[in-house]
């Protein structure tokens, strides 16, 4: 079986969507003929890669904001070729690759689609929330070509469900880790009586990053603040760094090795993610795998993690008053009585829905 999998982004770039189609891929590999189709905007990484028996071909695009990934070189390809695969699986609503895979399947009795929407429901700023009506049209067409849709989480099949009309088969299988990763890892108090935050994931503002940034003044000068990622709203994140005078307190952080950022999940008392649009929340699985104690925002699929005993909520607005003493509260909770998938169990769900569209 030769299947495509069409996405935004894929490896080395930093995301959920691109850790989903990475590990998901590489696992298929072993049982079916795989290529990521997927774009660079950057222009800079290999056009065409193959990482063990994983082919992956890059094509040029245009990302305003790290948006859209308009790509007419990927549109002819996918046009082209959609008749060469069994089955195309797409990635993410919010993207444009996903779209033009639904304009190339002309015949339903053969290459079936498959889509994950990583659906969120909104635009991620006030620009893009504008034009998330009318990308609606978009997205009801790629919905109405698939022949399978996989959600990653109950939140975002609900959502999905609620906007447009599905009228194929619907599953929700939500992501995973790679458990041997987390295996050895022991949680210690520092030495130093210091205590880190941690952050990981795409730096935008919809992420409420700046909150975690403005609790600082409220925390004592035993916390410090690690985070991971690159996005369009970083500069803005440095400036109120600047303007707080937070600089020896607050560290960024890119293109960490995997090992380098398991340890850095290790490492920290607690991790706080308090993004307004989330499918799943793949890092707050990464933080508990590492026995890690995570605070979210009580919004979109962040809320199903929430139990009180490992995953904090946080209701928005954000009261920083409240957000310090209920880091102060979390700060080295034991994580316990964990029920975390792996990512075989993922790659074998996903198999499972391939093989009953082409049956």
């Amino acid at each position: 079986m030769k299947i495509a999998q069409v996405c935004p982004r894929f490896h080395p770039c930093i995301g959920g969507v691109e850790i989903h189609v990475k590990e998901i891929s590489q696992r298929l590999s072993s049982k079916y003929d795989i290529e990521v189709l997927t774009t660079d905007p950057s222009k800079s990484l290999q056009k065409e890669e193959r990482i063990n028996s994983l082919v992956v071909r890059r094509f040029n695009s245009f990302a305003p904001s790290d948006a859209y990934f308009f790509s007419s070189a990927l549109k002819k390809y996918i046009k082209e070729n959609f008749g060469n695969y069994d089955v195309v699986h797409a990635h993410s609503y919010h993207a444009l690759p996903a779209y033009y895979t639904a304009c190339a399947k002309k015949d339903p009795s053969k290459t079936k689609l498959i889509f994950t929407p990583h659906y969120h429901g909104k635009g991620h700023s006030f620009v893009r929330n504008l034009l998330h009506r009318p990308y609606r049209l978009l997205g009801s067409k790629i919905l109405k070509k698939s022949d399978a849709i996989i959600c990653v989480s109950e939140y975002e099949k609900n959502l999905l469900l609620r906007n447009f009309r599905v009228d194929c088969s619907i599953h929700t299988i939500p992501n995973g880790i790679n458990i041997e990763e987390f295996a050895d890892i022991v949680k210690s108090e520092k030495s130093d009586g210091s205590r880190k935050i941690l952050y990981v994931g795409r730096l935008e503002k919809y992420k409420g990053i700046d909150y975690v940034i403005k609790v600082m003044s409220a925390l004592d000068s035993s916390y410090r603040i690690e985070i991971i990622g690159d996005g369009s709203y970083k500069r803005n994140l440095i400036k109120l760094v600047e303007k707080l005078n937070l600089n020896d307190r607050v560290h960024f952080h890119q293109s960490l090795g995997r090992g380098e950022l398991i340890k850095k999940y290790a490492e920290a008392s607690l991790l706080v993610l308090l993004s307004k649009h989330e499918a799943y929340g793949l890092v707050v699985a990464e933080a508990l795998a590492a026995k890690t104690p995570c605070i979210v925002a009580n919004e979109a699929a962040l809320a199903e993690w929430v139990d009180n005993r490992n995953v904090f909520g946080v209701d928005y607005p954000v009261d920083i008053e409240k957000l310090a003493e209920l880091i102060e509260s979390v700060s080295g909770v034991s994580v316990e009585n964990l029920r975390l998938r792996s990512w075989d169990d993922v790659a074998e769900g996903v198999s499972k829905v391939y093989e009953s569209v082409l049956e």
